[in-house]
C-alpha cells in the first residue's frame, strides 16, 4: 500500500479522503490557496502545500504546481476527489509522466468518457441505448440550430465536457435557442476550458438513476447497485438516495449489467459512475438511455457506501495499488436505505442564489463524520464554526447522509438531523430541504427531475415554524438576556439603578411594553405587559396570554399560553436566528432606541446579488429596455446569474468593465425612467 498520498482537492472531498488513509496508515498531503490557508482541510492531513491564488485557476487547476508539490513531498500517488483536475486526461497523463500514480481512471478512459459527445457515440457502437440527438463535432451555431430544430422542441443543450449540471439549458422554442447556447457555451468554457456542447431531445418526467461501478486492472468489474439523484435544482442534485424507490430486482440487474459493459469499452480501472436519464411514459415507465459516464467518485458515493457497508475511497487506494477488487459480484447486497442532503450557503426563495459570509454559527446533529458504518446519521463536512464562505467555490457547505432499515425510517431520521443543524451567517437550504422531504412527492416516491418545480407551492410558501411562535421565542430570548444583564449588575454592585430597568414598571396599574418584529417581510407587534404582582403577559391581535421563560439542562424554555416552545436562538444584532424543532426562521428586532436598523431594500436596484466577476453586459449605454429584459450576466460560485431591469428605461450608465470583480450589492449599471 501507498505510505503517502497527496490530495489535490479541499474541502469535505480532500478530509473525507484524508480520514480513510489515515485509518490505512497511509501519510496525506494537502494543497492549499491563499484563502484556503487554514482550512479544515489543511489541518485534517499530515502536510501542506501552498499552491497559489484563490481562484481555482491560480491553484486547484494548476497540474504542474500540484505536481510538483506531490514531488517535493515524496507523495507516490495523487487523489484528485472529484471537480477541478479530477476529469482531467491531461492531468492524469502528466501524473504518469511524472512518476506519480493517479488514483483513477487511465488518461484514455477519461478522455473517452469525458466528452459527452464521443461518449455518447462510443456507447451507441456497444448496443448502450441513448438518448436521440445531435452528438457531432460541428459546433457552427447554424448547424446547432439546424439540428435542434430537426430533433424538435423542447430540446436540451449540454456541455460536451465535464457535469455538475455547468452548462445545461432547456430550450422551449427556436427564438430562445441562440441566446441559451450562448449562455450555455460562456458556462462550459468557464468551467471545463471547453466550450463544445451536444443537444439531445427532452425527455419527458425524467428520473435521474445512476449506477456505481468498479474497475481494476486485472480485469474485473462490479456494480455496486443505483443511486436515484432526480431530485435537482438549476440541473444539480439536491437529494440523493440509494437503493433507487420503486426499482425492481431484474430492472437493477439489467442496468447493473449495462453500467459494467459501459465501463469495460474503455478497460475501465477504479471508481466511476455510469448515469441514466429514466423516461416515465405509460407504456415504458421505466425506459432508460446513457447519459453520461463519470470518470470519478460522486458526491453521493455515501450512499452507496452506507448501503454495502463499504468505504468507496479505500477500494480506490487498493485498485491504484494494482490490487484486484475486494469482493466479487456475487458477494455484494444492498442493506436497508440510505438518504443524502446537500447543504448549501444559498438563498431557496431567490431562485438558489449563492451566499456568502462568515460561519458565526455551525452546530452538527450527533452524527459521525466521514464513517461509512451504516444505521445512523453522518455528516462529512470541510468547514468549521468561524469559517468566512467565498464566491470562489461551490456553495456545498457539507453533506448530511442517514441511513435505516426502510425508507420511511430513512426519512424520519433525516428531518431530525436536519432540524439539528444550525447555521448562523449566512442563508442556506436547510428550512428548504426540511419542507422538500416532507413534500407529499418526495415522500410517495413520486420522483423525477420537475419535482421541485411540481411542489413549489409547500416547498417556498409554507413556513418551517408560524412568524408568530418565532417572535415570541425572540422576545423571550431578549427578556432573558435583559434579566441577566440585571443579575449581574446586581452582583458586581449590590443594587440596581431603577432608571435604568426596562420592565416599563409604573406605580399604578400595568406597565405596557411594546416590540416590533419582522418575520419573512411581515410585521409582528407583541404588547408585554406586567403588573404590580410581577406577572407578565404578551397579547399578539387578539390573543393574550401570560409569558414564562426559564433555563433548563436543555436550554431555554418558553411557554405561552398552552404553546411550549425548546427554542435555541442566536442572536446578531439585531437579527435572531430561531430554530426549533418545527423549522427555522430569523426575526429582526425593530428597536426604537436605535438607528442603525436597515429600513430600505435595493428591490428594483441594478446591484450585485453577490460577489464575483461581470462576465459581460447585454445593453449600451442609450439603449431602451423593458421590464425583464436581461441587461448583464455575472458569474460566481461556479454559476452564471443574469441580472435583468426592474422596469421600464434607458440604460444611461455602465459602472463597471467586462472581467471585473464586483463585490455584493455593488451597483452594475444605472437605468432611467
Amino acid at each position: 500500500m501507498f505510505h503517502k498520498i497527496l490530495i489535490a482537492n479541499r474541502g469535505e472531498i480532500a478530509c473525507r479522503v484524508a480520514e480513510t488513509a489515515k485509518r490505512l496508515g497511509i501519510k496525506t498531503v494537502a494543497v492549499y490557496s491563499d484563502i484556503d490557508a487554514m482550512s479544515k482541510h489543511v489541518l485534517a492531513c499530515d502536510e501542506s502545500v501552498f499552491i497559489g491564488g484563490s481562484a481555482p485557476q491560480e491553484s486547484y487547476l494548476k497540474g504542474a504546481a500540484i505536481i510538483q508539490a506531490a514531488k517535493d513531498t515524496g507523495a507516490q500517488a495523487i487523489h484528485p476527489g472529484y471537480g477541478f483536475l479530477s476529469e482531467s486526461n491531461s492531468f492524469a497523463q502528466a501524473c504518469a509522466d511524472a512518476g506519480i500514480i493517479f488514483i483513477g481512471p487511465s488518461p484514455y478512459a477519461i478522455e473517452a468518457m469525458g466528452l459527452k459527445a464521443r461518449s455518447k457515440q462510443l456507447m451507441s457502437q456497444a448496443g448502450v441505448p441513448v438518448v436521440p440527438g445531435y452528438h457531432g463535432e460541428d459546433q457552427d451555431r447554424e448547424r446547432l440550430l439546424q439540428e435542434a430544430n430537426a430533433i424538435g422542441y423542447p430540446v436540451l443543450i449540454k456541455a460536451s465536457a465535464g457535469g455538475g449540471g455547468k452548462g445545461m439549458r432547456i430550450v422551449e422554442g427556436a427564438a430562445d435557442f441562440a441566446s441559451a447556447l450562448m449562455s450555455c457555451q460562456r458556462e462550459a468554457q468557464g468551467s471545463f476550458d471547453d466550450a463544445s456542447v451536444l443537444i439531445e431531445r427532452y425527455v419527458h418526467r425524467p428520473r435521474h438513476i445512476e449506477v456505481q461501478i468498479f474497475g481494476d486492472s486485472h480485469g474485473n468489474c462490479v456494480y455496486l447497485f443505483e443511486r436515484d439523484c432526480s431530485v435537482q435544482r438549476r440541473y444539480q442534485k439536491v437529494l440523493e438516495e440509494a437503493p433507487a424507490p420503486g426499482m425492481t430486482q431484474e430492472l437493477r440487474k439489467k442496468m447493473g449489467e449495462t453500467a459494467v459493459a459501459a465501463a469495460r469499452a474503455v478497460n475501465y480501472v477504479g471508481a466511476g459512475t455510469v448515469e441514466f436519464i429514466v423516461e416515465q411514459v405509460t407504456d415504458h415507465p421505466m425506459r432508460y438511455f446513457f447519459m453520461e459516464m463519470n470518470t470519478r467518485l460522486q458526491v453521493e458515493h455515501p450512499v452507496t457506501e452506507a448501503i454495502t457497508g463499504l468505504d468507496l475511497v479505500e477500494w480506490q487506494l487498493r485498485v491504484a495499488n494494482g490490487e484486484p477488487l475486494p469482493l466479487e459480484q456475487d458477494q455484494l447486497c444492498i442493506s436497508g436505505h440510505s438518504i443524502e442532503a446537500r447543504i448549501c450557503a444559498e438563498t431557496p426563495n431567490k431562485n438558489f442564489l449563492p451566499t456568502v459570509g462568515v460561519l458565526n454559527v455551525y452546530r452538527k446533529p450527533v452524527c459521525r463524520e466521514f464513517s461509512v458504518v451504516n444505521d445512523g446519521v453522518r455528516l462529512d463536512s470541510g468547514i468549521r464554526q468561524g469559517d468566512q464562505i467565498s464566491s470562489y467555490y461551490d456553495s456545498m457547505l457539507a453533506k448530511l447522509i442517514v441511513h435505516g432499515a426502510t425508507r420511511e425510517e430513512a426519512l424520519s431520521r433525516m428531518d431530525v438531523a436536519l432540524s439539528q443543524v444550525h447555521v448562523v451567517g449566512l442563508p442556506t437550504n436547510v428550512q428548504f430541504l426540511r419542507n422538500l422531504i416532507q413534500s407529499s412527492s418526495f415522500v410517495d416516491a413520486d420522483l423525477d427531475t420537475a419535482l421541485i418545480v411540481r411542489e413549489s407551492e409547500a416547498l417556498f410558501h409554507q413556513e418551517g415554524m408560524k412568524s408568530k411562535d418565532a417572535a415570541i421565542c425572540a422576545l423571550a430570548f431578549i427578556l432573558d438576556e435583559e434579566e441577566k444583564l440585571k443579575q449581574m449588575q446586581l452582583g458586581a454592585l449590590n443594587w440596581i439603578d431603577p432608571w435604568s430597568e426596562k420592565d416599563s414598571w409604573e406605580i399604578l396599574g400595568k406597565a405596557n411594553r411594546y416590540f416590533d418584529f419582522v418575520v419573512d417581510g411581515s410585521a409582528i407587534k407583541l404588547l408585554w405587559s406586567i403588573d404590580s404582582n410581577g406577572k407578565a403577559q404578551v397579547q399578539q391581535e387578539n390573543f393574550l396570554a401570560p409569558l414564562i421563560f426559564s433555563h433548563q439542562d436543555v436550554g431555554l424554555i418558553v411557554q405561552w399560553g398552552d404553546h411550549l416552545y425548546q427554542p435555541s436562538v442566536y442572536r446578531l444584532g439585531h437579527e435572531f436566528s430561531v430554530f426549533t424543532n418545527l423549522g427555522a426562521t430569523v426575526v429582526t428586532w425593530v428597536n426604537p432606541l436605535s438607528h442603525d436598523v436597515e429600513t430600505t431594500t435595493n428591490i428594483g436596484r441594478l446591484t450585485a446579488p453577490m460577489s464575483g466577476k461581470l462576465v459581460s453586459f447585454l445593453v449600451a449605454v442609450g439603449d431602451r429596455v423593458t421590464q425583464g429584459q436581461a441587461l448583464a450576466v455575472m458569474d460566481a460560485m461556479k454559476m452564471e446569474h443574469t441580472i435583468s431591469a426592474p422596469k421600464d428605461g434607458v440604460v444611461t450608465e455602465l459602472l463597471f468593465c467586462s472581467g471585473e470583480q464586483v463585490v455584493e450589492g455593488a451597483e452594475l449599471l444605472t437605468v432611467d425612467d
